[in-house]
């Protein structure tokens, strides 16, 4: 399987040319295009009792899409993420990473998307009480509102809420005041989110929820 990302940073989509027999599993609604000896099939998102749990809990859509070229020729397909940034692809090999709430959008089938508990500090920051765990071999696709910041994890790091994106399952997360209650609620910051640990730390640079304080007062002032 070969994949291009194109339009990055600020409007990135994948475009993917499959094999004969290959396949690649796609978040619902992240097709753009597609060749037409392609055949899709909308799958529960982890099976049946998995599926609403993703849902509700993980951020992620209840279905998922298969992409499968079942002809004798290659074939392509463009993907897409909900939001303009950018998107990146990443090898995992018998590893797990960490993504946030919204952030998946593909994977080969080698990988298994599962569940695991964030914590309420993750919720309290708005992150979510659930993250996205990707385990096994092959490729993973993730997107970004705005760019990626990447960092290298040794200790401790401060990350406003809702910029967080993926990180090594080692690194823990907690809440905190940005600074003293003054300063932290009347300069703006209110709560942040400490990262502990060592690993790779993925952050975006800019937030959902930042664009929501800032086109709210169109709606409403």
């Amino acid at each position: 399987m070969k994949s291009e990302i194109t339009g990055a940073p600020a409007f990135a989509s994948i475009h993917v040319e499959l094999e004969p027999g290959e396949t690649i599993i796609a978040e619902s609604g992240a097709m753009a295009s597609m060749e037409a000896d392609l055949d899709m099939k909308a799958k529960l998102n982890g099976g049946f009792f998995r599926a609403p749990l993703k849902k509700f809990l993980g951020g992620e859509s209840f279905f998922v899409n298969e992409f499968t070229n079942n002809s004798d020729k290659p074939a392509r397909c463009s993907l897409v993420q909900a939001t303009p940034g950018d998107i990146r692809e990443i090898e995992l090999n018998n590893e797990t990473f960490c993504l946030q709430p919204g952030a998946y959008i593909a994977s080969t089938p080698g990988l298994k998307l599962g569940l695991a508990w964030a914590g309420f500090a993750s919720f309290i920051g708005r992150e979510g009480l659930f993250k996205l765990e990707v385990s096994g071999t092959g490729k993973l696709y993730y997107g970004a509102y705005g760019a990626f910041v990447d960092k290298e994890l040794d200790g401790e790091y401060i990350v406003d809420t809702s910029h967080l994106v993926a990180y090594d399952p080692g690194i823990k997360l907690k809440m905190q005041l940005a600074g003293g209650i003054f300063s932290s609620f009347f300069g703006g910051e209110g709560l942040v989110t400490r990262l502990e640990g060592k690993g790779r730390v993925v952050l975006q640079t800019r937030s959902l929820s930042g664009m929501a304080g800032w086109i709210n007062p169109f709606f409403w002032g």
